[in-house]
């Protein structure tokens, strides 16, 4: 005897779900024939009439009445399915990440996925690097940092950012340093035709030397605008010359001078703050020049007007930064320095600065490897 197809019964709510589930345009096909399954078998179709208007086998047809009618709308999703049994789990993880904690094989200077993969043997190099892309691990980026071991870091950095937030009434706020060695490098540049038709404008790799400049700038905290001068060298009676010639432009008023801890900033033998009374010398912390407004300034220049320039002499590379703060000082607005407060920041309690800490610290001086032990033991 046949078996008796599975009745099902709709609500109105259900009916509606199933037709929206028919018209709705994204909704994946297999969806759509079952909805179409279940809403055919409530109007009291027969299994292989169904199957046959839908162009599935009657054994299809019957698994989507019985499920419908179990789960109702619910039934229609796929089953969660176990999948293929995890090959490389987190022992695998461990063994990597222990691996990286070891020195490279004899004649390597850092780790790859490749070496770690010979080294485990059994872990492919491709599930090392998917590894560690989940630890945010990136073997040949090379982090950098710089810890100030300066012992008078807070009152230094509260003299600087008190001048920025805070400047003394008429008083001019200078932030001074210089850019060395800006070389006056030529090279073929213009525009490239490719072969698809379009355009690309560059430079060559190639370039020809013709000399180097040294830039001295002054920047003005309050207005932004920037004083410069060009020189031969870096020394203390260039800086001096330059200094003299900011002094000349604002006779007898009271000013202060943002410097890094350069020793051409620092000579006391000279007598020149003495004979002048009412400049004021503020230096940032040591390894903390980044305090200094006019490095911002620097990295706005070498963008606008150095990177990718073309120069066959020194006088046409100082021209071109003549005129780009001549360009720049009429729309110059202040940096705007936002925070209050400036604190010693230490490395990030991450299992990647810890671990770049570990690869790295060997060739690190004995002060700074010292610093980075604190910092682990404070983590």
């Amino acid at each position: 005897m046949s078996k008796h197809a599975t009745p099902i019964v709709l609500t109105e709510d259900e009916r509606s779900a199933l037709e929206r589930l028919i018209r709705g345009g994204k909704t994946e096909k297999r969806i759509v024939e079952r909805a179409r399954i279940v809403l055919a078998a409530a109007q009291g179709q027969a299994t292989t009439h169904i199957a046959k208007e839908q162009g599935v086998t009657p054994a299809t047809v019957s698994k989507w009445r019985m499920r419908f009618a179990g789960d109702r709308i619910a039934a229609l999703r796929d089953a969660p399915r176990s999948g293929q049994p995890v090959r490389y789990g987190i022992q695998a993880e461990k063994r990597v990440l222990a691996a990286l904690e070891s020195a490279p094989p004899s004649g390597y200077a850092t780790w790859n996925g490749r070496l770690i993969a010979e080294q485990l043997q059994d872990v492919p190099k491709h599930q090392v690097h998917n590894i560690l892309r989940h630890q945010g691990i990136q073997l040949q980026r090379r982090r950098s940092w710089c810890i100030s071991t300066d012992p008078e870091f807070a009152p230094k950095a509260a003299d600087v950012v008190g001048l920025y937030l805070n400047p003394p009434e008429n008083a001019l706020v200078l932030s001074v340093d210089e850019k060395p060695h800006i070389q006056a490098l030529e090279r073929a540049q213009g525009y490239l035709k490719l072969p698809n038709g379009r355009a690309v404008t560059g430079f060559s790799h190639e370039y020809k030397r013709h000399g180097t400049s040294t830039l001295f700038a002054a920047l003005n905290v309050v207005t932004g605008q920037v004083k410069a001068g060009h020189y031969n060298r870096r020394r203390r009676i260039d800086f001096l010359d330059f200094m003299n010639s900011v002094v000349a432009e604002y006779p007898d008023r009271e000013m202060h001078v943002i410097l890094d801890n350069l020793n051409i900033h620092k000579n006391k033998t000279d007598g020149w703050l003495e004979k002048h009374p009412n400049i004021h010398f503020h230096f940032t912390p040591t390894h903390a020049s980044w305090m200094n407004q006019i490095e911002v300034w620097f990295s706005i220049l070498s963008r606008g007007a150095l990177r990718g320039a073309s120069f066959t002499n020194v006088d046409q590379l100082r021209q071109a930064i003549d005129k780009f703060i001549a360009a720049y000082n009429p729309k110059a607005a202040p940096f705007e320095w936002r925070k209050a407060l400036v604190h010693q920041t230490n490395l990030k309690p991450s299992y990647t600065n810890l671990l770049n800490l570990v690869l790295d610290r060997r060739q690190m001086p004995q002060g700074i490897r010292e610093l980075g032990d604190l910092s682990l033991q404070g983590v």
